[in-house]
């Protein structure tokens, strides 16, 4: 299997410690063209999870790659979507810190497969179906292995990595989906799932481009209330989603959408939300804005 690479340039590499990032590590510090760093998030929820920081810390300096962390302490309680926004929140932080291209990370065509299966039992707009993809930032050469195929690669190349104690926790929705429904899905199963998502993301980009030709080209940092009133509620929060993607922000979530859309068709003028760490929209009479929050 071929690894998808990315243009050549300075990326964040996300490495976990895990078998995955660290066949990901592997493979990209063998490619040329690449000027890597390696970023570890420490969630703080496993009582061992420093040993996974001081585990990549060493595989970084064996490949002779810069490496930076950050270390939380969201607690054993803490859900998947508050660690993943988390670390998300770090590794964005950590690309524009370092001017890199943008953060590569580890996901494989079982993680695609498992997270659309967590979409459909959890309810999902037209976006979860396309599951796990890549964005002008995220970049993800893996997405056609699938875990035994990076098991092989591991196994191949005497690769050492950390086992996470709460992958084998099924009270987890997504190791319950990977230890009980993956294993039983044949080939053929699974290669139905695969095709399901590349038909939606083709069908997304479709929809992303009609809903584009409705921006102002000339000025992406603003949204036109006009536009917004024109139409439905609904087609405004495909809109504001748009709006935000193509400046560059993908870090949110439906209820950050839904506060925005309705922020735009009701609320006064001189209203200001934030929508990440740096970002902030500003609601005037005519359009919405953009702008840079100084911290």
């Amino acid at each position: 299997m071929k690894l998808h690479l990315p243009k050549p340039g300075r990326y964040i590499v996300a490495v976990s410690g895990g078998l995955d990032s660290t066949c990901l590590l592997d493979m990209m510090a063998k490619s040329d063209g690449y000027e890597l760093i390696v970023a570890h998030y420490d969630h703080g929820i496993r009582q061992d999870s420093a040993l996974d920081l001081a585990f990549v810390n060493s595989i970084a300096k064996q490949y002779g790659l810069k490496f930076v962390y950050e270390s939380a302490s969201l607690g054993p309680l803490a859900s998947e979507a508050t660690a993943r926004k988390a670390r998300y929140d770090f590794l964005y932080q950590s690309m524009i810190d370092a001017q890199c291209l943008g953060i590569i990370t580890a996901h494989h065509q079982d993680d695609r497969i498992e997270t659309l299966i967590i979409n459909l039992i959890r309810g999902t707009g037209r976006k979860g179906l396309g599951s796990i993809i890549e964005t002008a930032s995220i970049k993800r050469p893996l997405l056609t292995f699938t875990k035994l195929q990076l098991q092989s690669y591991a196994h191949q190349h005497n690769l050492s990595w950390r086992e996470d104690s709460t992958n084998k926790d099924d009270r987890y929705l997504r190791n319950y989906i990977r230890l009980h429904i993956m294993p039983r899905l044949s080939n053929e199963e699974r290669l139905q799932f695969v095709r399901l998502m590349n038909k939606q993301n083709q069908l997304n980009k479709n929809i992303d481009q009609l809903v584009v030709s409705l921006l102002d080209q000339d000025c992406v940092s603003q949204l036109s209330r006009k536009t917004i009133n024109n139409l439905t509620f609904n087609e405004t929060k495909e809109l504001v989603a748009t709006w935000l993607r193509l400046n560059n922000l993908f870090n949110f979530d439906r209820k950050m959408i839904e506060r925005l859309t309705l922020a735009a068709k009701t609320k006064r003028p001189g209203i200001m939300m934030d929508v990440y760490k740096q970002k902030r929209v500003t609601i005037y009479k005519h359009f919405l804005a953009l702008s840079t929050v100084e911290r």
